[in-house]
């Protein structure tokens, strides 16, 4: 029985990967859908609270917090994930390369399903989140233009320092906790996407390990922030979020380039009714997980209407 209640916990692990490495459709969405949700970051509160124990040498506290996580459940899960994410990354770096305007247009529709959710988690419109929304969205839209290309031309090897991994992991993480933002999109807004693809394929241990300590780091040292904002400041940041998803679809106009160029272009003799199929593929996906976890009357945060 046992055996058994491990393996399904790595088959939602490797789903939850399996999301995490496409932007636009995060884990912790998919976790919502499969009923673990509240489990989850009840287990990633217990483990920050127990790391924060031990670097005020409590032991005792630290001792008693580490007993409350549930580790086979928990560890079953992470194993789930890493499986996905190294056995998955290498087929999407190839389409990436191979079929970069399909691979946007799917991308284009994925984050427009993330705003989509995320606009209907707002609990009250107003004319100042709308403006904010708004001025977000042509801020990082701007910004964005100030760099032609995402990475490095012509590889998708690990081409920045190891500290650039150390930080995107310590930002990308913090998409875990937040409704309607993957990490893939995080690492997509920091032209880090490729570049942890390549890492991954490659195998690059140095680079991975300085990727997985940000990401612990980070974890611990915003969760609770993160946690408290949306608590107390819940639709302004979700307005924030909307504004940096909208101003992103940048990156993922499928013309000319794909995810490689920021630059905006009409089709050129490229593929045109495959990007624009993918997106609504990418669209309706997004928003059939939505409707799933509803069905299941799975707890969800509190939405408008």
């Amino acid at each position: 029985m046992q055996l058994q209640q491990t393996a399904t916990q790595v088959l939602r692990g490797f789903l939850m990967g399996s999301a995490d490495i496409v932007p636009g459709v995060s884990g912790g969405t998919v976790a919502l859908v499969l009923g673990i949700y509240g489990r989850l970051v009840a287990a990633i509160r217990s483990v920050v609270a127990a790391m924060a124990s031990l670097a005020r040498a409590d032991l005792p506290e630290a001792g008693r917090r580490l007993r409350a996580v549930p580790w086979v459940w928990l560890l079953a899960l992470l194993g789930g994930v890493g499986a996905a994410i190294l056995l998955l990354a290498a087929l999407l770096e190839r389409l990436l390369e191979q079929h970069p305007e399909p691979m946007a247009g799917l991308f284009f529709g994925l984050i427009v399903g993330a705003v989509v959710i995320s606009w209907r988690l707002v609990r009250r419109v107003t004319w100042s989140s709308l403006v904010l929304t708004g001025l977000v969205a042509a801020a990082f839209f701007l910004l964005l233009g100030l760099q032609e290309s995402t990475h490095a031309e012509g590889t998708e090897l690990a081409t920045r320092p190891w500290w650039a991994f150390f930080l995107a992991g310590a930002v990308a993480i913090c998409a875990m906790i937040l409704p309607g933002i993957s990490g893939s999109f995080i690492l997509l807004m920091l032209g880090m996407y490729t570049e942890v693809l390549g890492a991954v394929d490659d195998r690059n241990l140095p680079v991975l390990l300085a990727f997985l300590a940000g990401a612990a780091v980070g974890l611990a040292s915003f969760s609770t922030l993160l946690s408290w904002l949306l608590e107390h400041y819940h639709d302004t940041v979700l307005a924030v979020l909307i504004g940096l998803m909208l101003g992103s679809l940048r990156i993922l106009w499928p013309w000319p380039d794909g995810l490689e160029s920021t630059t905006l272009g009409l089709p050129d003799g490229g593929p045109v009714l495959l990007p624009l199929a993918l997106a609504a593929v990418g669209l309706l996906a997004v928003l059939g997980v939505e409707a799933v976890g509803e069905r299941r009357g799975v707890s969800a945060p509190p939405r408008r209407g």
